[in-house]
């Protein structure tokens, strides 16, 4: 082979092999996004894309999802994490307690960012709060454990309510935890626990017919019941019963009031997890967040169509009145 032949083959070489090495640090990450309701009537992948556009990852442009909808039903979440899983995601977000559990049950390996309402150490995701120590981190908002002052806030707005309804999903894990906290609360209070159970639309409409004693409504922390909180508000207008709620986003709804951690908070630092472990981070490094302060959201519209003055004392401890 003549020297100008050679010279011409091992360019090409030289220039193409740099090509094949861009190629391949330039591909596209992908996150997987594990969800337990309906991608048109969950709120959250747009905060969540929020968080991760913080860390400088923007879907379609560096960053490609996979997104998973369990449509309410638990059972199919396993599947589901095992479909992320077999596709080779470079981390998975699950939101809510069962899809932490199903992707943690899928891989050791990929990183899970999770967002939960329950203890992460007591359900053993992660072996404490500051130091996760496995392949999982996240968020939790301690909904659980805000159950009971829900019900205290419900007895202050309602005091002649001897009998309280608490909705709860029969299919979620944590109900029973749920219930014995809430019937501890209730006897203390000297007041009747009613407990309605719902896992679907139909079943929603159902538990709504049954209230016809009910004096006022708990709504119990699921993420199912999130997803529906517009069927929920308007049928606790149309049945005229009280009800107290997780969320600024039942309240912005129609719902009366709201006692907890910022759902668009929570899960825009899940975004920016998932971001910083993109670019390196271990989750076993990453604390576990939970909020530093909690939101109490009264509609001051809702009360009056339900023939109800909001006392001065919870007004007065109110982050936001909705008029």
């Amino acid at each position: 082979m003549r020297r100008r032949e050679l010279m011409f083959l091992l360019g090409g070489v030289a220039a193409a092999w740099p090509l094949g090495v861009r190629a391949q640090q330039n591909a596209m990450p992908v996150i997987g996004y594990l969800h337990f309701g309906s991608p048109n009537l969950a709120p959250t992948p747009a905060v969540f894309l929020q968080g991760l556009s913080e860390t400088g990852f923007v879907e379609g442009q560096n960053v490609a999802i996979e997104y998973r909808w369990a449509e309410g039903h638990y059972d199919r979440l396993p599947g589901l994490a095992a479909d992320l899983v077999g596709r080779k995601v470079d981390l998975i977000a699950a939101i809510g307690p069962p899809p932490a559990r199903a992707a943690k049950s899928a891989t050791s390996t990929i990183p899970i960012v999770f967002a939960v309402g329950t203890d992460p150490v007591a359900d053993e995701l992660v072996a404490s709060l500051a130091r996760p120590g496995g392949n999982l981190t996240g968020v939790t908002n301690l909904a659980v454990e805000l159950v009971p002052k829900r019900l205290d806030l419900l007895c202050e707005l309602v005091p002649q309510a001897r009998v309280i309804a608490l909705l709860v999903n029969p299919n979620n894990p944590y109900t029973e935890p749920m219930i014995r906290g809430v019937q501890e609360a209730a006897r203390a209070k000297g007041v009747q626990l009613q407990v309605v159970t719902a896992s679907t639309e139909s079943e929603i409409d159902t538990a709504f017919a049954t209230l016809a004693n009910v004096r006022a409504l708990l709504v119990g922390d699921d993420v199912f019941f999130t997803s529906r909180r517009d069927q929920i508000t308007a049928l606790a207008a149309s049945h005229a019963v009280p009800a107290i709620y997780q969320f600024r986003e039942f309240t912005a709804a129609g719902g009366l009031m709201s006692y907890g951690s910022s759902l668009t908070a929570l899960i825009r630092q899940l975004g920016v997890y998932a971001g910083r472990i993109l670019k390196g981070a271990k989750p076993a490094d990453l604390p576990v967040q939970q909020p530093t302060r909690f939101e109490l959201v009264v509609n001051l519209k809702t009360a009056k169509a339900l023939g109800l003055t909001v006392p001065q004392s919870i007004l007065a401890r109110a982050d936001e009145v909705i008029e």
